[in-house]
């Protein structure tokens, strides 16, 4: 596996394999890599002849800046774990070598990027598109892989991809959870053990919510969630949305859609840390 730093390197190496005719597939991430990371790498090498993983802590999709620095730096595991999945190549810039000037575009796609994570953490989705977009200019992915622990964003990133014509599938991953049925994230490494174990009932509860939702209205299930999670002394909730999964629109009643997805966002523990999940009705 290569390490490279530079885009003029990367986009050097990149030409010469399209010269070839070789599929290239682009795994996003910003470090501190785990299991569910893996599932992607290892899925992009099935698939492709050329495997590219982006490690950058992109700092324009923070809107807290006690969130990026708190966020786990480990770019010598992370490599280690990508040989071992087979990537071809490690892209890990530094922020200077992506923004050697503020980014000052600006890209909106409502109702998709406006509503949950957009409204809680505004410009967060503006920053995820300038640095995705950089991404698959300098890539130019065949294939792109995103984890669907990351629903919302998902869905943005196919709003900016028909907005800018770019020529490249998005590949949507099942989430990877711990044992416990907790979502692999990168900010699990921020939880004690006490924390991570409060943590796992998050998604206890939005499995409950399934038998729970044939017999309640929305509403209810949705003060079911809320109620059941912040009655726990560790957890609380920031935002609890039930919405149809393609147009990210609040739904008011069952017959709405045929996909509805309850999409949540909860604070674990003293610090807290902020942890993100969804659960498919």
């Amino acid at each position: 596996m290569k390490i490279v730093k530079n885009i003029s390197e990367l986009r050097a190496l990149l030409d010469s394999v399209r010269a070839e005719g070789k599929t290239i597939g682009l795994v996003p991430t910003m470090g501190a890599l785990h299991e569910g990371h893996a599932s992607l790498v290892r899925r992009s090498v099935a698939e492709n002849d050329v495997t590219v993983v982006s490690i950058f802590l992109n700092p324009t999709q923070f809107n807290d800046k006690r969130d990026l620095e708190r966020y786990p730096r480990t770019l010598e595991s992370d490599c280690n774990l990508l040989r071992d999945c087979g990537a071809t190549v490690a892209f890990a810039p530094s922020v200077d070598e992506v923004y050697p000037e503020p980014d000052t575009r600006q890209f909106s796609y409502p109702p998709t990027d406006a509503v949950m994570e957009g409204a809680f953490r505004p410009g967060h989705f503006n920053g995820v598109c300038q640095i995705v977009s950089k991404l698959f200019a300098w890539v130019e992915p065949t294939r792109a892989y995103f984890g669907e622990k990351d629903f919302q964003q998902i869905a943005v990133i196919r709003r900016m991809v028909e907005d800018l014509g770019f020529p490249l599938e998005i590949v949507p991953c099942p989430v990877v959870r711990e044992e416990s049925g907790l979502a692999l994230s990168s900010r699990n490494n921020l939880l004690s053990d006490t924390e991570r174990r409060a943590a796992a009932h998050i998604y206890h509860v939005l499995q409950w919510s399934i038998p729970f939702a044939k017999d309640h209205s929305v509403k209810q299930t949705h003060q079911f969630v809320v109620d059941c999670i912040n009655a726990h002394p560790a957890l609380e909730v920031e935002y609890y949305a039930i919405v149809d999964g393609k147009t990210l629109a609040d739904i008011n009643t069952w017959a709405e859609t045929d996909f509805p997805v309850g999409c949540i966002t909860v604070y674990c523990g003293q610090k807290p840390i902020r942890l993100i999940d969804h659960i498919r009705y």
